[in-house]
């Protein structure tokens, strides 16, 4: 990812485009065969000497040129005929966020066949679900990832849908109407170079385009932050449901031998901070003066790289904690299970609707018995219902095993399985 946006394949960028376009000119006739030839065998630059001219015109896209024609000569009063530098800048800059995404889109698929492996090995290890972070009902651990699947694969179409919408290009001269050069030019030069031509493109691309691009990386990053936000908060010592892995050697704490801490999941979780910190100034950026202006220039030189990149990094250290993550089955039912399964009361609410008893007193009854044992009065829920002569009339041993039993919560869950192929 990085090699995309350096200052040197930001110049093979350009010298893609002008030579897209000078391929397209000489498909109409308006470059000689000769002068094409040479244009074809000598057009290069040298990135030391751009910025020796650069220093001197204060201006990146005519140093380029200036280089440029220094390599090929006469030949070079065929390149940027009719254009305007917005035409190498915006259509380069459209090369390198195709390429960005193929690779984000890549790693992408990885995460995704990390977690949908890993939710296949967890289909049936039972946990609690959590609601306002305190227990709600028995879920499985591959149901959880179930999810995180779905929105996996839902940021995949995201970021296919995004490959797209910014594969623009545009060739269309000042003003973007085409004064000096024909429409048929851009047609040919984005066909070669994989590009789509701008609607209608003004003196650049309209930047509502890259403010998707960062949008659409701060969301997949904000999926990420999830994730990795669950993986900590699992893996707190009061919990310890999950955790990264340790490598040999690793140490956790300077002055504490004994700490495991989730740090890849914290890395992850910081930096989705920093992907969201870009949003407001890409939406800044799609304001500019009438045809155009630069203030977007100046941001887009430190943020598109850096979304791109941070992207990318995240999406690698996502895939590696889910690879390698433990999964502590006995912990999770032992968590389930604490209080004498306070978790089941709408199991035995129901039940004892079900057996004769109005809803109002089964629900102030069971209540009664829940809170009973999770303020530790008596902690234990399942015992309290049993020394209970009120619900041992109305439901019998087998009755209560069924109410404290999992099983239910995990009889419907295939319909999720078939729907996400795990």
């Amino acid at each position: 990812m990085g090699n995309i946006w350096t200052e040197k394949a930001k110049y093979q960028t350009w010298l893609d485009v002008e030579l897209a376009a000078c391929e397209a000119n000489w498909k109409l006739g308006l470059i000689p065969d000769d002068a094409m030839t040479n244009i074809r065998t000598k057009a290069n630059f040298e990135q030391n000497r751009i910025a020796e001219i650069e220093a001197e015109v204060r201006h990146d896209v005519i140093a380029f040129l200036t280089n440029l024609n220094e390599f090929v000569g006469d030949s070079g009063r065929y390149i940027h005929v009719g254009m305007t530098s917005s035409d190498v800048l915006d259509t380069g800059l459209a090369l390198q966020l195709k390429n960005s995404l193929k690779i984000l889109i890549k790693e992408l698929q990885e995460l995704q066949s990390a977690i949908r492996l890993k939710a296949q090995e967890h289909k049936g290890t039972v946990m609690i679900g959590r609601s306002h972070a305190i227990h709600g009902e028995p879920i499985t651990f591959g149901f959880k990832l179930a999810g995180w699947l779905a929105e996996t694969n839902r940021n995949l179409d995201r970021l296919e849908r995004l490959q797209n919408d910014v594969s623009i290009g545009q060739i269309s001269g000042a003003m973007g109407t085409y004064a000096n050069t024909n429409p048929e030019i851009e047609k040919l030069a984005c066909a070669h170079l994989g590009l789509k031509p701008d609607t209608a493109s003004t003196q650049v691309i309209s930047r509502d385009r890259h403010a998707d691009y960062v949008q659409t990386l701060a969301l997949v990053g904000s999926s990420l932050d999830r994730f990795a936000t669950e993986i900590r908060n699992l893996q707190r010592t009061d919990v310890l449901e999950v955790e990264e892995s340790f490598a040999k050697g690793q140490k956790g704490s300077s002055a504490m031998p004994h700490k495991r801490n989730p740090i890849r999941s914290e890395r992850i979780s910081g930096l989705a901070r920093v992907l969201r910190s870009y949003v407001v100034a890409a939406l800044e950026n799609v304001v500019l003066w009438h045809e155009r202006d630069i203030s977007h220039s100046s941001i887009e030189r430190m943020m598109l790289p850096d979304v791109s990149t941070t992207l990318h990094f995240m999406l690698r250290e996502m895939s590696e904690v889910i690879k390698g993550l433990g999964v502590y089955s006995t912990n999770m039912v032992m968590n389930m299970n604490i209080y004498g399964g306070v978790v089941f009361s709408q199991r035995v609410l129901l039940a004892l609707v079900q057996s004769g008893m109005s809803r109002e007193e089964a629900y102030e009854l069971v209540q009664k018995h829940a809170h009973a044992a999770w303020n530790k009065e008596s902690g234990n829920f399942r015992a309290n219902l049993e020394n209970d002569s009120k619900v041992t009339s109305l439901l019998s041993k087998d009755g209560l095993d069924q109410c404290f039993s999992s099983a239910v919560h995990q009889s419907n869950l295939n319909v999720i399985w078939e729907r996400l192929q795990i």
